[in-house]
């Protein structure tokens, strides 16, 4: 048994189904609530975060071990390209949505809206909730302007960067914090990713207590 131990508020999470999905991979998921880890889940990651893959009794822990494992061990639908070059640039990518937009973003409206509800039933910081606001704008921009220039984020192919991207906004999305009427490439992008037939369990995605934005999971959005 393939089993992926994921939250639905977990972009990382959302990035390896995605990815196994894409890959046709077989898998069940177990949830597993990221603000207040189990001590089940510290035996299988001593970090205590989120993926965490296992199968035939190994585990592999964390976003880019996993990741990197799927793409070697799966080597017939390939998400990274063979150039360096090409390679670089979704690599680049990759570290901008899993770190600088998580950083900046991901942290300020997702660990808001919903860590500290759940984890310390706290409401948001409304201060902080705007910065993350602020800085989702600037990060449309990127990828509008890399829209606007290319067929798929990191040049004419679909690729890992694609999938880290979208994986990061549909957390965003499903909180309705987007404003995507601002940025008609962006826009035209997500729609592309999200008609893909790996994005349609995301779109089912479901945050106990937190319903989606109406448009969520519609196509035509």
């Amino acid at each position: 048994m393939v089993l992926l131990i994921h939250h639905p508020v977990s972009a990382a999470s959302r990035k390896i189904r995605i990815i196994m999905a894409e890959k046709r991979m077989l898998f069940v998921l177990k949830e597993e609530a990221p603000w207040n880890p189990s001590q089940d889940l510290f035996k299988l990651n001593p970090s205590g975060e989120l993926p965490v893959f296992v199968f035939d009794g190994n585990v592999i822990a964390g976003n880019y071990a996993v990741t990197e494992f799927l793409e070697e061990v799966n080597r017939e639908i390939r998400l990274m390209p063979d150039d360096p070059l090409k390679k670089a640039e979704v690599r680049r990518l990759i570290e901008w949505f899993d770190v600088k937009f998580l950083r900046e973003v991901n942290r300020n409206i997702v660990y808001e809206k919903v860590y500290k509800r759940f984890g310390s039933g706290n409401p948001p910081d409304s201060k902080i909730l705007k910065t993350g606001v602020n800085n989702l704008n600037f990060h449309l921009e990127y990828i509008d302007w890399l829209a606007e220039r290319r067929n798929y984020l990191a040049g004419d192919d679909f690729s890992l960067a694609d999938i880290t991207a979208a994986a990061h906004l549909s957390v965003i999305d499903y909180l309705g914090d987007v404003p995507w009427d601002g940025y008609k490439n962006a826009k035209l992008w997500y729609s592309k990713i999200k008609s893909r037939p790996s994005f349609k369990e995301i779109l089912k995605d479901s945050i106990k207590g937190i319903l989606p934005a109406k448009h969520y999971a519609n196509l035509d959005f």
